[in-house]
C-alpha cells in the first residue's frame, strides 16, 4: 500500500474517532435541535457525512454517484455513518485501483465530512450537552479502527 492511500486510511481513522465523539450519548432530541430553515439540523449532518463517504467510494472506485439521504433516527444514522467510513476504507485497503488522486479524495469528501464533525462539536455545545475535550495528537488513533467502537481519551481535559 502506497503512502498516499495509508494516509487516507489514517484520515479516515481520525474522522472516525473524532466523528464517534459528536454522535455518542448526544441527548434526546438533539437530532433535531437548531433552526431546519436557517441551516441542516444535526440529523441532515449526520446523514451528509455518511453520503460524503459514500461518494468518495465511488470517486474511488469510478463509479461515480451522488445521493442525498433522508436521515435515519440518530443511532440508525450513526451507525450508517461508520458503516459507509468502513466500506471506504475496506476499498483503500484493497488492491484496487483509485479513480480519482488522493488529494482529491481528501480536499473533497474527507475534508467536507471533517468540517461537519466541528459543526456537530459546536451544536452540542450550543444544545448544552458538549463532548469532552482531549488531547488529539495524543488519541489512540489506528488505521482500519473505523466504527462507533474507539479507544478511550488518552488526555482529556
Amino acid at each position: 500500500m502506497d503512502d498516499s492511500r495509508t494516509l487516507l486510511r489514517h484520515t479516515l481513522a481520525t474522522l472516525a474517532y473524532r466523528g464517534g465523539k459528536t454522535i455518542r450519548n448526544a441527548p434526546a432530541g438533539f437530532a433535531e435541535y437548531g433552526a431546519p430553515e436557517s441551516g441542516r439540523i444535526p440529523a441532515k449532518i449526520l446523514a451528509h457525512m455518511g453520503d460524503l463517504m459514500d461518494w468518495a467510494l465511488s470517486m474511488a472506485d469510478g463509479s461515480r454517484k451522488w445521493h442525498d439521504s433522508t436521515p435515519l433516527a440518530w443511532d440508525a444514522e450513526g451507525e450508517r455513518f461508520f458503516a459507509c467510513v468502513k466500506r471506504f476504507d475496506d476499498y483503500l485497503a484493497s488492491d484496487q485501483p483509485l479513480q480519482a488522486t488522493a488529494e482529491k479524495l481528501f480536499q473533497g469528501p474527507i475534508a467536507d465530512a471533517l468540517t461537519h464533525v466541528g459543526q456537530l462539536a459546536m451544536l452540542r455545545r450550543m444544545a448544552g450537552a458538549p463532548i469532552q475535550g482531549e488531547n488529539y495528537f495524543a488519541a489512540e488513533i489506528t488505521v482500519g479502527r473505523v466504527g462507533a467502537d474507539q479507544a478511550a481519551p488518552r488526555k482529556p481535559f
